[in-house]
Formats: structure tokens, C-alpha cells, sequence
């Protein structure tokens, strides 16, 4: 639904937007539309959005936003992005209220998975 004043869709770079692709479908089940070449759009994710082919990249380095989806098994959405081809930027460490680790697509974007501290 869409929502005045509310995040309603965001876009990401993508260098390959095939392996963006894939990764997303292996990792997290997603579903992809085309809208022709150089752009793919997801819905149904939280929030949805899209890739387009761009050299660029966002990345916290370059002080991009970073998405960070949620999981309440973290040890095996690590290993799930491993599986699909993501880089692993940043092993699960702490933070105040969860632990987090933070990866690389295929197409170069940078984001971050976060759960609650274990029991």
C-alpha cells in the first residue's frame, strides 16, 4: 500500500545485474520482473525496488545508506549468502540490541544482515 510520506521504493547500482539476480534468488527467494536490459525490480520484500546496470556501487565506505535485512536464524543467513555467491565484508560481531555481519553482492552493493543476541 502505498503511504503518503513513507519509504515506498529504493534503487540499487548494479555491475551485473544476472548475478545480482541470482544472489538474491538463492539467498533470500526473491523474485525478480525485467523491465528491459538494464533494470530488474523486486516487490514484496519489505520494501519494494530495483537494480540498474551502473558501474557504481553503494557501499558504507563511500558513506551510502546500508540496507540491513532482518533474520532469526543469523548463522544460517550467513551461510546462505556464502552459498550464493556473496562476499562476507564483515564477520557477525555485537552491536547494542543484536549481532550483525555486513556482505557484498555480485553486483557490488553492500548490505548487512542483523538478529537478536542469542539466549
Amino acid at each position: 500500500m502505498n503511504t503518503h510520506g513513507k519509504l515506498n521504493y529504493v534503487e540499487f547500482h548494479s555491475k551485473d545485474l544476472e548475478a545480482t539476480k541470482a544472489f538474491f534468488i538463492v539467498a533470500f527467494g526473491w523474485s525478480f520482473t525485467d523491465y528491459g536490459p538494464e533494470y530488474t525490480a523486486f516487490s514484496d520484500e519489505g520494501l519494494d525496488g530495483g537494480f540498474f546496470k551502473s558501474n557504481e556501487r553503494a557501499d558504507d565506505i563511500k558513506g551510502h545508506p546500508v540496507l540491513i535485512f532482518y533474520s532469526d536464524r543469523l548463522e544460517e543467513s550467513l551461510a546462505e549468502v556464502k552459498t550464493a555467491g556473496g562476499s562476507i565484508t564483515r564477520e557477525i560481531f555485537d552491536f547494542p540490541g543484536g549481532q550483525r555481519f555486513h556482505f557484498t553482492e555480485p553486483g557490488g552493493n553492500e548490505f548487512a544482515v542483523w538478529g537478536e543476541l542469542p539466549q
